[in-house]
C-alpha cells in the first residue's frame, strides 16, 4: 500500500511533522504506525470508522491519525491529532472534512 502523507502547498509534511513533536515513546509507536501502514499491515492497527469514508487510527496515550483509502492500493493521511474527549474536537473534524474534500476534489471522488 503507498502511504501519502498531508502536505501543505509549500511541502510541509504535517504527519511526520506531529510525530516528530511527541514524546520519544509516543513518536516511536507513530512510526511504527506508518511503518505498518507501508506494509500493508492496516489489520494489526487499531482502526475506527469516523464519518463517511474516513477512518481514524488510535496510537499511544490518545493520539490518531484520520485517512481514507482508496481502491486498497493508496492511504492518504488526512490529519493527525491527540484525542482529548470522548468526541473528536471541533477544530480538528473541521481540518479533516476540509482535508477530505479538498483531496475529493483533486482526485474526483467523494469521501464526507
Amino acid at each position: 500500500m503507498e502511504v501519502h502523507n498531508y502536505t501543505t502547498t509549500g511541502g510541509k509534511d504535517l504527519i511526520q511533522e506531529y510525530i516528530d513533536k511527541l514524546p520519544a515513546n509516543e513518536a516511536a509507536d507513530g512510526a511504527s504506525v506508518l511503518k505498518s501502514l507501508e506494509d500493508d499491515k492496516l489489520d494489526e492497527l487499531r482502526v475506527e470508522h469516523w464519518q463517511g469514508k474516513i477512518y481514524e487510527i488510535y496510537f499511544y496515550r490518545h493520539n490518531r491519525i484520520f485517512y481514507v483509502t482508496i481502491e486498497d492500493t493508496d492511504i492518504y493521511l488526512l490529519h493527525a491529532c491527540k484525542k482529548q474527549k470522548n468526541k473528536t474536537e471541533k477544530k480538528d473534524a473541521r481540518i479533516v472534512i476540509s482535508r477530505a474534500k479538498e483531496l475529493g476534489n483533486e482526485l474526483s471522488k467523494k469521501f464526507i
